[in-house]
């Protein structure tokens, strides 16, 4: 039973987590609307934020040969999927890509470890100097569980309590998390508000991923 709640509330890179649930109908959504989009192009672009050869590999998207993926990392990965290539960067700055040279900016999760509100423009203004499409997605601010320490209403807590709940207690992921982990996650971390997503990609559709009746996270899409 606790195995199973642990697997539950693990990281969204666990098969069995929430998390990874959750990563998987979100990937359905988009390659509905990715589709309706693209049907008729020969080759098209993506270029995924922060994303993971992992992540892509396995997609159905790759096996029509049409679909070139750019990985873009604050460091260069080694790949080995064909079709797959990386890059390092940061999200903040793709002066490396001119206006609309790229078909579709992909982001999973990545907006709200930016650090500041200014970082978070930044990167947003430049998915929409870039990519023609792009597809953004971050975890809801209000919703009630931060995601990344699967604890109810932590995001609200001051930062000093919350590194003390992390390093000392096991009540995030049932463990006690490293002093330098926790103090890199408490200070990257900055979730965003529903008004702020709007600010931040005004003239892109707001799509509301819901669990439980409830926002659970918001995606800015114009596709």
């Amino acid at each position: 039973m606790i195995k199973n709640v642990k697997n539950l509330l693990a990281s969204s890179n666990h098969p069995n987590s929430l998390g990874m649930k959750f990563r998987k109908a979100r990937f359905q959504f988009f390659e509905k609307l990715f589709w309706r989009n693209f049907k008729g192009h020969s080759k098209i672009t993506i270029l995924d934020l922060g994303g993971t050869e992992a992540f892509w590999k396995d997609q159905k998207l790759l096996s029509t040969g049409k679909v070139e993926i750019i990985l873009l990392n604050l460091s260069k990965e080694a790949v080995s999927t064909p079709h797959i290539s990386s890059m390092g960067g940061s999200a903040t700055d793709l002066s490396a890509f001119s206006d609309n040279s790229i078909d579709l900016i992909f982001s999973n999760s990545v907006i709200e470890h930016l650090y500041t509100w200014e970082n978070q423009v930044k990167m947003a203004n430049e998915i929409l100097r870039v990519g023609k499409k792009h597809f953004v997605q971050t975890p809801n601010k209000a919703f009630f569980l931060e995601p990344h320490y699967a604890l109810p209403f932590f995001q609200f807590l001051p930062k000093k309590l919350g590194f003390t709940i992390l390093t000392k207690t096991k009540l995030s992921r049932f463990r006690k998390w490293k002093d330098k982990e926790a103090q890199q996650y408490l200070d990257e971390i900055r979730l965003i508000s529903k008004k702020e997503m709007k600010l931040l990609f005004p003239q892109s559709k707001l799509f509301h991923e819901k669990f439980a009746g409830m926002s659970k996270s918001f995606i800015a899409h114009n596709l």
